[in-house]
């Protein structure tokens, strides 16, 4: 009884007791405190071990995921967090003995200080600081002030004010005596905040303190490969060396990870020579061989790579670089820099198909809208403009090729060509067959291959997989499709110089087609205007080329070859004087002693050209004379305005030939695409969007005109009328007067004539004359709330003696009149209505 009645005294929190404060100290402690900080800690362990370090940017000093939102509440945190925030929260609540404003628990301002850390690493930051500064106001003797400090400066800096962090850690240092951890921590809040304020310089200095200082070897070796990225940022490389050889000596007592890229920057910091060539290749081989590095093989073959293409020693760096995606582990960093580097190569090497897939690949591993992913992104648009044109250049000189031979050779080819076919596909059946049959062998040979023994085709894996296999070594990959034994299905593009179908020689073939030598010389065209027909395609993909060459990938060299041969292949007359002006350009920027020759010779041959007048008067047009293309744009814009679509038409037609190559020649095509549209209807103008988004595909024109067929076209293609039944019914109605265009000079006096009377009525309706095709046109007023208004405004200028306006005229529903103007089915409205 007695020693329960000491119990029962010794739980109150109100009695400043010695028993009292020691039984509540002693729970605190070992109990909630202790089960706390073990959540606590295996929080921490959780952090480390999901977390990756990216070692492509400066490291953050502390290991700590942050997002940018600031976060208030527990919801979707780490259950250990929440955990020790619970028991630090118990402890609180429970054994807090906050008696007279002063706190007797010995032990309640480290269930503080555990409740802000929890807060911290579950980055609610806000709740956090409020923990750390009640510590720092409410326990003026605690021997946690310094560290509560520290702490509430880390959140200070996560909550982006490390001016304010800097300026309390400075205090610290002035005013308190540090433990030398506690001294390390500090110095390395500050580094992170001069890391983050771009003070690269102050940052190491304090770093170099808190590697110094700290007891911890993971710090101390996180801390000077930081201090090595730091340096290498300045430019300073044999500092930043100096750093990384302090790391790699740490050895096995810091992480090995960071010993592994400290190895890898000081190589990226050594300038590569033929002196060194040797060394450094054992130094990699080293490296590579060592089985402690397994891990980081992604990273060391990738050096390798780097290595070897330094040196030129290209298939060896190929070979590393596929090693390295092989290894890697999910850093998509790496992968993304590996693709680059393999479509760069491919790139320069003029393989522009393999570059593509390279590049496009780079892009799925890389973040969007980053500045790497945008400049990826149009390189790869551009490419794939240059594999479209290289592969209709190439068909072309095959086809050409194969119509110029000699018939014997020809068919001496096509034999050659189906021998070469069945030697590949034997060799590809005999490889595939060896392989399957020893892995079914090995497989037969197992516990499972024995098990299934003698069990029905379809529940036999042996059997099952073997047919699997022989399947596709006769068939090859097929989709699950009709007629899957096609090999191959018929593609069909668009000649950009022409607008007409282009069909591929890759057509469905049977097997007898296949390996039939009189098939192939049949697909062989023997009509002249044909190969006439794929020497413009090849003339104007030539073209292309040279100006993507030229603009965008700055490749002078292979931009001349494209133009040259554009001029000595006949090409058309609207091909000649854009490929030699460029031409001319190139040869000018290189220094081309062929620039001078050439000037001349557009200004003998093009006199009267815009071309010949920007080489004898560059200034005249660098002040924008009235003949330039954007002056000569504007004036057919306001032709637009003005409802003159044939003139517009005929006119951008006329321009787009003449300006063949300039960059205003999109913005001619959209305008001529929007008058065909207003002139002609939904159909041609469909047609029209189609070819500008097809040809110019990386044009701003060219994806607005995609973005309207995608989303506009739609909407439009409705031609269904809305019903017109009831005197009375709602909406918005117009009168429409039809004319002749021939008869334009009446329509225009009516309309002058009906803004007059809408004036006199004090109505607040709207006149327009519109273009309804090559021969009609309207007057119409908008803006009748009601069928019955706009039959009232008809009746009364038409009976009224004061108007006595007796022209044609009809009444409709304004969605009806937009389907009249975007069909052009005036006729089908009239049989309806």
């Amino acid at each position: 009884m007695v020693l329960g009645g000491l119990v029962f005294n010794a739980c109150s929190t109100q009695k400043d007791k010695f028993v009292n404060r020691n039984w509540h100290a002693l729970n605190t402690k070992y109990n909630t405190l202790y089960n706390g900080n073990l959540a606590f800690q295996q929080g921490l362990e959780e952090i480390n071990a999901n977390y990756r370090d990216d070692y492509w940017e400066i490291l953050p000093v502390e290991r700590l995921k942050v997002t940018d939102e600031i976060k208030l509440d527990s919801e979707d945190n780490n259950p250990n967090f929440i955990i020790a925030e619970e028991k630090a929260t118990k402890a609180i609540q429970k054994h807090s003995m906050d008696i007279k404003d002063e706190e007797r628990n010995p032990q309640t301002d480290e269930a503080f200080l555990l409740l802000g850390k929890a807060r911290y690493f579950d980055q609610r930051y806000i709740p956090a600081l409020e923990s750390f500064n009640y510590i720092l106001r409410k326990y003026v003797e605690s021997d946690k002030l310094n560290e509560a400090t520290i702490w509430r400066e880390k959140t200070n800096m996560r909550l982006d004010n490390p001016e304010v962090a800097i300026k309390n850690l400075k205090r610290l240092f002035k005013y308190e005596s540090l433990k030398d951890q506690e001294y390390a921590d500090a110095n390395a809040v500050l580094a992170q905040c001069y890391i983050n304020l771009n003070v690269p310089d102050t940052a190491i200095q304090k770093l170099k303190i808190s590697q110094a200082y700290t007891k911890k070897n993971p710090e101390k070796g996180r801390y000077l490969f930081i201090i090595g990225q730091l340096y290498d940022q300045l430019g300073h490389k044999d500092s930043a060396n100096y750093a990384y050889n302090k790391v790699i000596e740490l050895n096995r007592k810091s992480p090995r990870v960071y010993m592994i890229n400290a190895h890898l920057k000081k190589i990226q910091n050594t300038e590569l020579t033929e002196g060194n060539k040797e060394e450094m290749l054992e130094y990699l081989t080293d490296l590579e061989e060592n089985r402690e590095n397994r891990p980081f093989l992604d990273k060391i073959y990738r050096q390798v790579a780097q290595y070897h293409m330094a040196y030129e020693e290209d298939s060896l760096a190929l070979a590393y670089y596929n090693k390295s995606l092989q290894e890697n582990q999910g850093e998509r960093k790496l992968n993304a820099l590996n693709y680059q580097s393999l479509a760069d190569y491919y790139f320069d090497e003029d393989e522009y198909r393999v570059a593509g897939s390279y590049y496009d690949s780079t892009l799925t591993n890389l973040n969007e809208n980053t500045r790497k992913h945008r400049s990826i992104k149009k390189r790869l648009d551009n490419l794939e403009d240059v594999i479209k044109y290289e592969d209709i250049v190439q068909h072309a000189d095959s086809v050409i090729t194969l119509y110029q031979m000699p018939v014997a050779e020809r068919k001496a080819y096509f034999e050659d060509y189906i021998a070469e076919m069945k030697r590949k596909e034997e060799a590809a059946a005999e490889k595939e067959l060896k392989r399957t049959t020893a892995g079914f062998a090995t497989f037969s040979n197992s516990k499972g291959g024995k098990e299934n023994q003698g069990k029905f085709y379809f529940y036999n894996i042996t059997s099952l997989g073997y047919g699997k296999n022989d399947f596709k070594t006769r068939w090859g990959n097929r989709s699950l499709e009709d007629d899957w034994r096609w090999s191959n299905r018929s593609k069909i593009s668009i000649s950009e110089a022409t607008g007409e179908e282009i069909v591929s020689s890759e057509e469905n073939l049977t097997e007898d087609q296949k390996y039939s030598v009189d098939y192939y010389l049949g697909q062989v065209p023997t009509d002249v205007a044909k190969i006439d027909s794929l020497k413009g395609e090849r003339n104007f993909a030539n073209y292309q080329l040279g100006l993507i060459y030229k603009e965008k990938f700055k490749d002078n060299l292979l931009a001349a070859a494209k133009l040259e041969r554009v001029l000595s292949s006949n090409p058309e007359e609207r091909l000649i004087l854009p490929s030699k002006y460029n031409l001319y350009k190139i040869y000018e920027e290189t220094g081309s002693p062929l620039a001078v020759s050439m000037k001349q010779n557009i200004v003998t041959n093009h006199p009267d050209t815009r071309y010949a007048e920007i080489l004898l008067n560059p200034q005249a047009v660098l002040d924008g004379n009235s003949d330039s293309p954007d002056a000569r744009y504007a004036a057919l814009f306001k032709q637009y305005q003005k409802q003159e679509f044939l003139r517009v038409i005929t006119q951008s037609e006329e321009y787009i030939n003449q300006f063949t190559g300039d960059p205003i020649v999109p913005k001619f095509e959209m305008l001529k695409a929007n008058a065909i549209g207003r002139l002609q209807g939904f159909e041609p103008f469909k047609e029209a969007l189609n070819y500008v988004a097809l040809t110019y595909p990386n044009n701003p024109e060219g994806k607005k005109a995609e973005q309207m067929v995608e989303e506009q076209l739609p909407k439009l293609e409705n031609n269904v009328f809305s019903p017109e039944t009831g005197s009375s019914g709602t909406g918005n109605w117009k009168v429409v007067f039809p004319f002749k265009i021939k008869n334009d000079e009446k329509a225009t006096k009516l309309k002058e004539r009906l803004v007059e009377v809408i004036e006199e009525l004090r109505y607040d309706n709207m006149v327009s004359k519109d273009i309804y095709n090559l021969e009609d046109e309207f007057v119409v007023v908008h803006g009748f709330r009601s069928k019955d208004f706009a039959l009232g405004f008809a009746e009364l200028i038409k009976k009224n003696r004061d108007y006595l306006i007796k022209d044609e005229n009809f009444v409709v529903l304004s969605d009806n009149y937009k389907i009249i103007q975007v069909h052009k089915n005036l006729e089908s409205y009239k049989a309806q209505f």
